[in-house]
C-alpha cells in the first residue's frame, strides 16, 4: 500500500481528497492541516508516493509547504484556490508535478487520477531515443520526475537492441534525426514486429514540419511533438497515450480473460498458438499440460456452486504463483491448460511443486484439501490441437489410474505416495 501526504487547512477539502484517494485500495492518506504537522509527518516518515499540498496555509502563506515537500524529494501536486499564470509557471519550474485549482469536483478527480498514474508509472518502462545528450537528459529528467523507469538509446539500432533485451518496455519516445537509424525508420521496424504492435510510440522533431508529422503517424506512431515543447504538453501527451493503450488492453482482456478465474480463455489460447507453432524452431520447445481439479463435482454437491466458484478462483491464483511466465488457460469447467516454452526439467519441477502446494492448501472459507491430476505432452507437434489431444488423453489416464498424479509419455511420474 502506498502512502500519500495531504496538507490542507480546509477540513472539507481534506475529507474530499482523502475519500477519493482511499477509495482506491492501493492508497492510504496522512492528513495534515498546517506546515507544522506536515514537517512532523515528513520527519517521521518521508516514504510517500506523493504529496498533495495547498499553496497557502495559515502558517505558510507563501508556498513554504511546497518547498518543504520538494526538499524531501516527494513528488508534489499543488492544489489551490488561486490561479495565477506567473505562480503556476514558477511552481512548475521549481519541480512540482502539477498545479490544480479547486474549481470543481473534476479538479479533485484529476488529483486522484494523477496519484494513481504515479503508482502505475513505478512499473512502467519508457525508452528515450535521442542522439543529443542535452535533449535526452532533459526528456529523461521529466519522465523520472513522474516515477517512470527510463532507458536511453542514442539511435534506432541501439533502441532495437534495448527493446529486445527489455521486452516489457511500454513506450518509446524518439527523435526524428539520428545517425545509423532515424526515428522514422525505427517506428517502421517496431511495427514490423508483432510483439511490439501495442508499444506506444511518440515521435519528436525540431523541424515542426506537418508533412513529417503525418509521415510518422501513418508509419505507426501514436503521437508526435515538435521541439521545443513545454513540459506540461509533454506530460499530457505521455499520459493520454498510456491511458489510451491501457483502455485498449482492458477491452482486449475482457475478450481474452475468463470472467471467473481471470486467467486466459480458450479463444486466446488458439490465438497465441499461431505464434508458438509458426515455425519448427519455436514449436519444438512447446510443453502442454492439462490440469484437472479432482472431485470437483463433490465440492459443488457438498458446499454449493458458490464455494465451487471460489475454489476455481483460488486454484487459478495458485497456478499463477507457480507458472508466472507460462500461458495459463481455463479450458473448461475445472480443467485448465498450461502452455510453456521453459526447459522441460525446469517446467516439470514447477509442475511437481504445484501439485504439492495443491495437496497442502486449505481452499475457500471451508478450508478443505483437494488434489489434481495432470497430463503432459512434451513431444513436438505440428499444431496445438494435436498436442492438446495428447495431453488430454494422458490426463484421462491419470484420472482413471487413481487421480493425484502426473502422466508424461504414457508413464506415471509422480503419485500421492511419492
Amino acid at each position: 500500500m502506498y502512502k500519500v501526504l495531504v496538507v490542507e487547512d480546509s477540513i472539507t477539502v481534506r475529507k474530499i481528497v482523502n475519500k477519493l484517494i482511499e477509495d482506491n485500495p492501493h492508497f492510504t492518506c496522512d492528513l495534515c492541516e498546517d506546515l507544522a504537522e506536515a514537517q512532523s509527518a515528513l520527519e517521521s516518515d518521508n516514504e510517500y508516493l506523493a504529496a498533495i499540498v495547498d499553496l497557502n496555509l495559515p502558517d505558510a502563506p507563501n508556498g513554504e509547504s511546497v518547498e518543504l515537500a520538494l526538499s524531501y524529494n516527494v513528488p508534489t501536486i499543488v492544489l489551490t484556490g488561486n490561479f495565477d499564470e506567473f505562480t503556476r509557471a514558477q511552481l512548475l519550474d521549481q519541480g512540482v508535478l502539477d498545479y490544480i485549482t479547486k474549481e470543481s469536483r473534476y479538479s479533485y478527480l484529476q488529483v486522484s487520477k494523477l496519484v494513481d498514474r504515479l503508482r502505475k508509472n513505478l512499473t512502467t518502462k519508457v525508452l528515450v531515443v535521442e542522439d543529443s545528450k542535452t535533449s535526452r537528459n532533459h526528456i529523461c529528467s521529466l519522465l523520472r520526475k513522474f516515477q517512470f523507469q527510463v532507458h536511453e538509446a542514442t539511435d534506432g539500432l541501439e533502441a532495437l537492441d534495448l527493446l529486445e533485451k527489455h521486452r516489457d518496455i511500454k513506450m518509446v519516445i524518439a527523435d526524428h534525426r539520428m545517425p545509423n537509424m532515424d526515428g522514422y525508420e525505427l517506428v517502421k521496424a517496431i511495427r514490423h514486429e508483432r510483439r511490439m504492435q501495442d508499444l506506444v510510440f511518440i515521435g519528436l522533431s525540431a523541424t515542426g514540419d506537418s508533412v513529417l508529422t503525418s509521415k510518422f503517424i501513418k508509419s505507426g506512431a501514436n503521437d508526435f511533438l515538435s521541439k521545443p515543447f513545454y513540459h506540461e504538453e509533454f506530460y499530457c501527451r505521455v499520459m493520454q497515450n498510456l491511458e489510451s493503450q491501457e483502455m485498449i488492453q482492458t477491452i482486449r482482456d475482457s475478450a481474452n480473460l475468463d470472467a471467473l478465474t481471470k486467467v486466459y480463455n480458450r479463444r486466446f489460447l488458439h490465438e497465441k498458438a499461431e505464434e508458438l507453432f509458426a515455425n519448427s524452431t519455436s514449436r519444438k520447445d512447446v510443453i502442454v499440460s492439462m490440469i484437472d481439479a479432482d472431485n470437483f463435482k463433490s465440492v459443488n454437491d457438498t458446499y454449493g456452486h458458490k464455494t465451487g466458484d471460489m475454489l476455481l478462483q483460488e486454484f487459478a491464483a495458485l497456478m499463477k504463483d507457480y507458472f508466472p511466465d507460462d500461458l495459463i488457460v481455463r479450458y473448461g469447467g475445472e480443467e485448465f491448460t498450461v502452455v510453456s516454452v521453459r526447459p522441460p526439467k525446469v517446467y516439470l519441477s514447477a509442475l511437481s511443486a504445484f501439485m504439492d502446494a495443491v495437496r497442502t492448501t486449505l481452499f475457500t472459507s471451508h478450508k478443505f484439501n483437494i488434489t489434481c491430476s495432470i497430463g503432459v505432452s512434451t513431444e513436438e507437434h505440428k499444431c496445438l490441437e494435436s498436442q492438446l489431444e495428447k495431453a488430454d488423453a494422458r490426463l484421462y489416464e491419470a484420472k482413471h489410474a487413481g487421480k493425484d498424479q502426473i502422466i508424461l509419455r504414457d508413464s506415471v511420474l509422480s503419485k500421492v505416495e511419492a
